[in-house]
């Protein structure tokens, strides 16, 4: 109703007519967030077949690579209930365009909805066609994709754990947080700590360092890396430079390039010089390089990718001192700086004249220099990894002392970047209410270890799931141990 809302309502319209003449369809997008928000006849679904489509829950809205929606619940006439992936495309012969039929990430898809099934289905997977059975006219829906976009609560999104937890107060929840960090801390010290069992406390610092710069999509090829490093490198060899060890772990990646770029000097001359070293390893490591296929690209932001997070590796590795250097930061803290700014300043004291003006082994120079590590994954690192395995260490020379210093920093480190399982996780759990208490880092890591404890136990519905019961003894019994 006010003038720069008239402005603005106009000013999409033209927008969205001009696109709409360019494109008979409506995009992906579109269609993403009108499944989203369930704009269907939810009452009157039938498949492309013929048979009665009941959707239990439209799943999570998955923005990464593989289907759009993940843990949906559907029902297909008088079948029982079934839970799976959803892929969205605008045409049946998508399916093949896009290559799903060839990605594994694609097996668990129970349902292909299309906008318009004028082609065809490639496969026997169920498919409904949205263009009949839209709760609203398109072109409204046009007006509206900036509300089908916006920050409303969608009631399928919140959990059963929603309602009690509401009912607790601040403190009880604070205290429900706090142990669900503790048993997350614990439980990531028992990995290091078994793993060390087996290889030493620093391998196992390693291992965890690099599954942690491999993100979600590359943990494992990148913590595989790490268990090669005591059969990577000789005694006779330069181990000082970090040269040597960024030709040999991104060769035994098997992601360095075997051509060069006729664009790109800087990307060349970096090239030659990795393979110069790399070809003189080559048939001694040949039986244990990575095969491609255990990577996944796709959708990987450019400052994540495996090259950029191998070469920063390289310079802790040919330090020879991070171990020491973080032994002291934990034991020894700088005076005058935050536990954050010191260790940050630890992992970036790195000089390289490539990977600080290129993102992978692919990109053009970067216009300004940027710092092979930011001060988000240092706070990942710093909760994931490195306090967990000062505790395990602690814990396992019986020194409560430097375990209680361990858990101190842990419950005092500052809040992590947000990311969408943290986002989804917060919808389930407290809807769009504005929880105070939710300020640190250790409170980012108590929800998702509730979600790996309870959610990922169960289905979109909540069916089974023990956490609302539990929540509600809470109230009445907040420290009790079992």
């Amino acid at each position: 109703s006010t003038l720069y809302g008239r402005w603005r309502n106009q000013s999409r319209a033209d927008s969205l007519f001009q696109d709409r003449q360019k494109e008979p369809f409506p995009n992906e997008n579109l269609l993403q967030r009108i499944w989203r928000h369930q704009r269907i006849q939810r009452d009157s679904l039938v498949t492309t077949t013929g048979d009665v489509l009941r959707i239990l829950h439209p799943g999570f809205w998955n923005h990464g690579p593989g289907p759009d929606f993940e843990q949906a619940v559907i029902q297909i006439g008088e079948n029982p209930p079934v839970t799976g992936d959803i892929e969205i495309d605008l045409h049946p012969r998508n399916w093949r365009g896009h290559g799903h039929h060839v990605n594994e990430a694609f097996d668990s898809v129970i349902l292909h909805v299309v906008w318009t099934d004028e082609s065809p289905p490639q496969h026997n997977i169920p498919m409904l066609a949205l263009e009949s059975c839209l709760d609203t006219p398109l072109d409204s829906l046009y007006q509206a994709v900036d509300t089908l976009g916006g920050p409303n609560a969608l009631h399928y999104l919140q959990g059963r754990c929603n309602e009690p937890l509401r009912d607790l107060s601040e403190d009880q929840l604070k205290e429900l947080l706090h142990q669900a960090a503790q048993a997350r801390l614990e439980n990531k010290a028992s990995r290091f700590e078994a793993r060390a069992r087996a290889t030493g406390w620093e391998q196992s610092l390693w291992e965890g360092v690099f599954e942690a710069l491999g993100y979600k999509q590359n943990t494992w090829p990148m913590r595989r890396i790490a268990e090669l490093l005591p059969d990577l490198f000789g005694d006779d060899e330069c181990l000082d430079s970090p040269l040597v060890y960024q030709a040999t772990l991104l060769g035994i990646s098997g992601l360095l390039p075997s051509q060069l770029d006729s664009g790109n000097s800087s990307r060349n001359n970096y090239v030659r010089a990795i393979w110069d070293l790399w070809w003189r390893r080559r048939s001694r490591l040949a039986h244990l390089t990575l095969p491609v296929s255990l990577w996944c690209l796709s959708g990987v932001r450019p400052a994540n990718h495996p090259h950029s997070r191998l070469a920063l590796a390289s310079h802790w590795l040919a330090a020879g001192n991070l171990v020491e250097n973080l032994e002291s930061w934990f034991i020894n803290p700088k005076p005058g700086a935050t536990q954050h700014a010191s260790l940050y300043e630890i992992l970036s004291s790195i000089r390289d004249e490539f990977w600080q003006r290129h993102h992978t082994l692919g990109s053009r120079p970067l216009p300004r220099i940027k710092p092979l590590i930011g001060a988000e994954r240092t706070t990942d690192l710093a909760t994931n990894v490195i306090l967990p395995w000062f505790w395990a260490r602690a814990s396992a020379g019986h020194s409560t002392a430097l375990r209680r210093l361990a858990e101190t920093r842990f419950f005092a480190w500052p809040k992590a970047q947000d990311n969408a399982t943290l986002r989804l996780a917060r919808e389930r759990l407290f809807g769009r209410e504005r929880i105070r208490c939710l300020s640190g880092a250790a409170d980012q890591q108590a929800i998702l270890q509730i979600v790996k404890d309870f959610c990922s136990l169960s289905n979109a519905l909540c069916e089974a799931c023990h956490f609302p019961t539990l929540v509600h003894q809470f109230r009445t019994e907040p420290n009790q141990e079992e």
